[in-house]
């Protein structure tokens, strides 16, 4: 990439960290407002209007976080991390959300794992952003019981983390074809999702900040969309 292309391409990142910082006050305003009127009403509406307002500040600050990353990338810190604890933390940002679209989440945990290599404030950003979208998109998918399973398993390539649903939807191809279509659809992820799915592609975008990539996924017969982290034993090969 040449120096003008370079410099074109900060200063686009610029434009989208500006423009994104000023989107989340009106989203801080109306959580805000939501829940001061929870104390003043009994109506149930105002609690989902902030789980909503909350849902989408979180995804402006992780589109944030992974402007930053892939612009600075040099100031991604790898460590040791625990990913049942993020996966914990992850259900915990995601449950008043999900109740607002009568979704259950379960954590599946399946055996005991060391910690792995990963950034955990980016790892749990991007999970959160998957999750949200996965939990907007459930309902016109799936007919039957809403439930989405965040978990961890080993495999062959490493430790596997992500977000499963009962639902052959959620596969390889529509996830290639909405990364094609991303930049061009105001439905890229079509037979996955109504909205834009940003959250997928946020979630992709913090991963790829850390040479991981976002991808489908098999476990138990169900469908999800997940990412392969590397045991931290590796590190102990760095000299």
């Amino acid at each position: 990439m040449g120096i003008q292309q370079q410099k074109a391409k900060q200063m686009s990142y610029g434009l989208f960290l500006s423009v994104a910082e000023e989107l989340k006050l009106p989203f801080l305003q109306i959580a805000r407002l939501a829940e001061a009127s929870q104390s003043l009403a009994t109506d149930p509406a105002y609690k989902d209007i902030e789980s909503t307002a909350q849902s989408a500040l979180r995804l402006v600050d992780n589109y944030i976080l992974g402007l930053r990353l892939n612009l600075m990338p040099q100031t991604i810190s790898l460590e040791n991390v625990s990913v049942s604890s993020v996966l914990y933390n992850t259900q915990q940002q995601l449950d008043s959300f999900a109740k607002t679209y009568d979704v259950s989440l379960d954590l599946v945990v399946a055996g005991k794992f060391g910690p792995v290599v990963a950034n955990e404030q980016a790892l749990q950003a991007a999970l959160v952003s998957l999750g949200a979208a996965l939990i907007e998109a459930l309902p016109s998918i799936n007919s039957g019981q809403l439930k989405l399973q965040l978990a961890t398993h080993r495999s062959r390539y490493g430790i596997v983390a992500g977000i499963y649903a009962d639902t052959r939807q959620i596969s390889q191809t529509t996830l290639k074809a909405g990364h094609k279509l991303a930049s061009i659809s105001r439905q890229p992820l079509v037979d996955l999702s109504h909205t834009s799915g940003a959250g997928v592609f946020v979630a992709s975008s913090i991963l790829e900040a850390m040479d991981l990539k976002l991808g489908f996924s098999r476990h138990n017969n169900w469908y999800g969309l997940a990412t392969i982290l590397q045991p931290s034993r590796q590190l102990q090969l760095v000299p």
